[in-house]
């Protein structure tokens, strides 16, 4: 399939003009571009999967913290909490939260994880998507459809926006990753292709203006934390698409006051360090600490 996709409107009507799902398209347009096969696009997000599994797996199994000891050890305490007491939420939040910990956490040993869209959100699309997967018991190939369709969420936005803090602060990175995720989630779950965008819109919106301000520079603090706040953020999409909510502002509109909340941040809350979090009282202490001077 030889077409060029870089609005989310124009995916809703090729989705309506073909009868074909965002996973459908994305990976016959990938197939075509990168000369493949589409059995090897599904291989390759298969690959993924897999990391994505390994991730949470290793990083539910430790608690060795980060150079700078700032994190490392909070799934290990989420674990041992729900071993004795569990959630208020139930068991698929339980997963949730600890494995979006674990894939954060793991980022900030220098482990093995999948950049979905960055670093620093890493935690959010897998404990979403194999969270949910794991309480339904969906097989491998919907995990897939679901990785895939939250794979060109992160693209189309990506057309617009660079998701880097360092550009347009931490919405672009656990803002996006909190839309990819609500996307993925949600065709899991059956969702159409409205409901998906709408999901994939409520999600993002709810987050635009969040700044990137780590203290001591270090991907760890707030990073690791957002992590499983913006997981679950992603579920309360899913459930509202799924019901009928719509996000009144259309998801190509909610990106573009994404690009433009980005361009009126000031630089200082832009993965700089220069204000926000990282310039706290507690915030320069701990640089101090770490770094020293």
């Amino acid at each position: 399939m030889d077409i060029n996709i870089s609005t989310f409107e124009q995916l809703h009507n090729v989705c309506i003009s073909t009868d074909k799902k965002i996973y459908e398209i994305s990976q016959e347009v990938m197939a075509t571009s990168q000369d493949i096969t589409v059995e090897q696009v599904r291989a390759f997000a298969n690959r993924s999967l897999f990391a994505m599994k390994e991730a949470i797996n290793s990083g539910m199994s430790s608690s060795e913290p980060s150079l700078s000891e700032m994190c490392g050890q909070d799934c290990a305490k989420l674990k041992k909490r729900f071993e004795k007491e569990h959630s208020m939420f139930g068991s698929l939040f339980e997963k949730i939260v600890q494995y979006a910990l674990a894939t954060s956490e793991e980022n900030i040993r220098m482990g093995t994880i999948v950049a979905c869209p960055t670093a620093g959100s890493c935690g959010i699309l897998p404990a979403a998507l194999i969270g949910v997967s794991r309480e339904y018991n969906y097989p491998e190939y919907d995990q897939i459809n679901a990785l895939i369709t939250a794979g060109e969420i992160g693209r189309i936005i990506s057309v617009k926006v660079a998701l880097a803090g360092a550009v347009a602060g931490c919405q672009a990175e656990c803002g996006t990753a909190s839309a990819m995720a609500a996307g993925a989630v949600c065709q899991l779950k059956g969702g159409n292709i409205s409901q998906i965008l709408n999901a994939s819109a409520l999600a993002l919106k709810n987050l635009l203006g969040l700044t990137c301000d780590p203290v001591a520079g270090l991907v760890e603090v707030p990073c690791v934390k957002r992590n499983p706040f913006l997981a679950v953020h992603s579920i309360t999409a899913v459930e509202l698409a799924l019901s009928g909510v719509e996000s009144k502002i259309p998801l190509d509109e909610v990106v573009d006051a994404m690009a433009q909340t980005g361009a009126l941040m000031s630089p200082m809350l832009k993965e700089s360090s220069q204000a926000g979090l990282a310039t706290t009282k507690t915030g320069l202490k701990i640089k101090q600490q770490i770094f020293g001077g």
